[in-house]
């Protein structure tokens, strides 16, 4: 998902060289194998807190299917948090539709897109300083999430993106970028939340996702994930391998999806309204240490004690 902005995956890119792309992988593989995976896993197994019963049934859900999806209000009942997501997600819209607004007029919104992506609009810019005064990071450090990631990766897993998506319908256009069949390349130990801030309908560029096409599931051989591997499959012949197996998510404000995205998904193609959702993606110590980088810096601060797990998530 991250290539483009990590610093090995960029060098990669312009110059890729088969030895700089073996020496990646190596460190990738080295690290999950033996070194930051392995110290993460034990902390994990010391550590490792009760799921409760919706917790639980997320879990097998994703050990089985690779997805699960819940309301917001049945995962985190505290109805405040919902609020304060629900607030900063319609001041994201409203300042979203007035730049793109004022782009129709010709104007410099500001707006913030990534070169090859530019049909989704970003809240925040990569290295971007956040704490935990930011609504957005709280929800992906929150205790409920954070230890249904813990729990699928089974080990201290890393909070390495956090981002509110804002997708404009496209304009007779075809679907480009991640709006076609991938696997996000950056860890094959992955888990990542979509939060939908508006009604999502097949209008709306719903999610859709493959079951069972993650690592270790029954599909996962079908171009299967390697670090830094094609992880954009010929279209027309995954479709025909996956027939009518795809999952897609049309669902109402305030759904949770959970996913492992190192399987076969897609989004985003919105062609009557727009698709608003909050996105977080948890991932291995061993993909920060080759694969991939944050895209924020954490700032503590404010005095808040964190938890070793948390601290853990966002150090």
């Amino acid at each position: 998902m991250h290539r483009t902005r990590t610093r090995f995956a960029s060098r990669i890119n312009r110059v890729a060289t088969g030895l700089e792309r073996r020496g990646v992988v190596a460190t990738y593989e080295l690290h999950d194998r033996l070194l930051a995976n392995r110290a993460s896993r034990r902390r994990y197994a010391r550590e490792r807190l009760a799921l409760d019963g919706r917790q639980q049934a997320i879990l097998e859900r994703l050990r089985g299917e690779g997805y699960a999806t819940i309301p917001f209000s049945e995962l985190i009942p505290d109805p405040e948090v919902w609020r304060e997501a629900e607030a900063a997600g319609a001041q994201f819209i409203a300042e979203t539709a007035a730049g793109l607004a004022q782009e129709s007029e010709g104007g410099d919104s500001g707006l913030r897109r990534r070169p090859g992506k530019e049909f989704v609009v970003r809240k925040y810019a990569y290295g971007v300083r956040l704490g935990l005064d930011d609504p957005w990071l709280r929800l992906g450090t929150n205790p409920r999430l954070l230890a249904i990631a813990n729990a699928y990766l089974e080990m201290w897993s890393k909070l390495e993106y956090v981002d509110v998506w804002y997708t404009p319908p496209a304009t007779g256009e075809e679907r480009r970028s991640s709006q076609r069949w991938h696997r996000d390349f950056n860890d094959r130990h992955l888990l990542k939340a979509f939060v939908y801030l508006v009604n999502v309908d097949e209008q709306t560029g719903p999610f859709e996702y493959v079951p069972r096409s993650a690592p270790g599931g029954e599909l996962d051989r079908l171009w299967p994930w390697r670090p830094l591997g094609e992880n954009y499959p010929p279209q027309d012949e995954l479709a025909n391998r996956i027939e009518d197996r795809a999952v897609t998510f049309a669902a109402p404000k305030g759904t949770i999806i959970f996913c492992n995205t190192s399987g076969f998904h897609r989004g985003g193609f919105a062609i009557a309204k727009p698709r608003v959702l909050a996105t977080f993606t948890w991932d291995s110590p061993a993909s920060l240490k080759a694969l991939s980088e944050r895209n924020y810096l954490f700032e503590p601060g404010n005095g808040a004690q964190l938890d070793e797990a948390t601290r853990y998530a966002l150090t």
